[in-house]
């Protein structure tokens, strides 16, 4: 969880203060496969009414694998939007390919 708010600096600036969360869940089933839902949750503090939050609610599932000796994390993940900013987006797709490098 991050708030980050402008405290000093140029006065020309423009002034922030924003909220980011990202909570997660994960289900391990078999064979390096899982279930998992991390959505990012955000808040502008400096927005007009109705307009400061970004809440999706979704999930989707992954698989740890190996090519060779690589170990490798793939995951897809879709989420609605069910709170949104007035020119935000309704809906967001994540799909994430990491390269493991486990200590032995």
């Amino acid at each position: 969880m991050t708030d980050v708010a402008s405290i000093g600096g140029q006065e020309d600036r423009k002034n922030v203060h924003q909220f980011l969360m990202q909570p997660f869940v994960d289900y391990n089933i078999s064979h390096g496969w899982y279930l998992a839902s991390s959505p990012i949750i955000t808040a502008n503090w400096k927005a007009t009414p109705g307009n400061k939050w970004t809440v999706p609610i979704g999930g989707g599932g992954g698989r740890i694998f190996h090519i060779g000796r690589q170990a490798v994390n793939t995951y897809i993940q879709a989420f609605d939007n069910i709170v949104q900013t007035h020119d935000g987006g309704t809906w967001a797709l994540r799909l994430q390919v990491q390269l493991l490098f486990p200590k032995k």
